[in-house]
């Protein structure tokens, strides 16, 4: 999507701050006996109650209205029976919609007793993604996104997983420009323009250089086996630089 006009703007920002706050309400929430189902539930009963619709139940017909992925699962967990337990690290992906429009974000959470390898690793995951997000500008070229991440995560001894990607949006879940790497990809010549709406999402490893599929059609799983982190923002690209759209209320 190419934001063209304020009714694009304030209807992204609206469905930014949606799932900002489901995210936010969601990680709050989060501790040791709790079921991902409950989890995800919380996260229903809050874009129902601000007449959003869960984005990848919508489009893709996903069994949940939340992604929680848990330890060694990375990406598209199902919700269900498992209980959260003390030490483990949990993904919460949330992406939505509301008035047409659509917006994604996500973040992992480590749930205590953790060590100080993975409190460097969620909050270095952070700092990842802020280095993609800074290069969300308008006539730069995409490549410098997985450019500045893998400068990043090869100066502070992280692997990232190469097989997950950003990806356009705004008008749909997934939309054009799709396969955006977070990671150095040289070969790839498109150019930001102003306006263009997409994520910044990379996946930073203790060691994992992929995801692979498991036993559903949905979950994915880090290999070699990590420990893995995703942080995603939704973005604006502007002459000006990066607006982010996915920052909760009072942010």
């Amino acid at each position: 999507m190419t934001v063209s006009n304020d009714a694009d703007y304030i209807g992204l920002q609206r469905i930014g701050r949606i799932v900002a706050d489901t995210l936010a309400a969601m990680g709050k929430a989060l501790e040791p006996g709790i079921t991902t189902a409950e989890l995800d539930g919380l996260g229903r009963s809050m874009l129902d109650k601000l007449d959003a619709r869960s984005a990848p139940e919508l489009a893709y017909g996903f069994p949940g209205a939340t992604c929680i992925s848990v330890n060694e699962e990375i990406a598209h967990g199902i919700p269900g029976p498992r209980r959260i337990e003390r030490g483990d690290l949990v993904n919460i992906d949330v992406s939505a919609e509301c008035g047409g429009f659509y917006a994604d974000t996500g973040a992992s959470f480590a749930v205590p007793p953790f060590s100080k390898s993975i409190a460097r690793l969620c909050r270095d995951g952070r700092r990842a993604m802020a280095a993609g997000v800074e290069q969300a500008r308008a006539n730069g070229p995409i490549a410098a996104i997985g450019k500045a991440v893998g400068r990043f995560a090869h100066r502070n001894g992280y692997s990232l997983v190469r097989n997950l990607e950003s990806h356009g949006v705004g008008r749909s879940l997934h939309e054009e420009p799709g396969g955006i790497a977070t990671w150095p990809n040289p070969k790839d010549r498109r150019m930001i323009h102003d306006g263009l709406v997409f994520t910044v999402e990379p996946f930073l490893s203790l060691g994992a250089e992929c995801a692979e599929s498991g036993d559903d059609a949905w979950t994915l799983y880090s290999y070699p086996s990590a420990p893995t982190v995703q942080y995603e923002h939704t973005v604006i690209a502007t002459r000006n630089g990066p607006t982010i759209v996915t920052l909760p209320s009072g942010a």
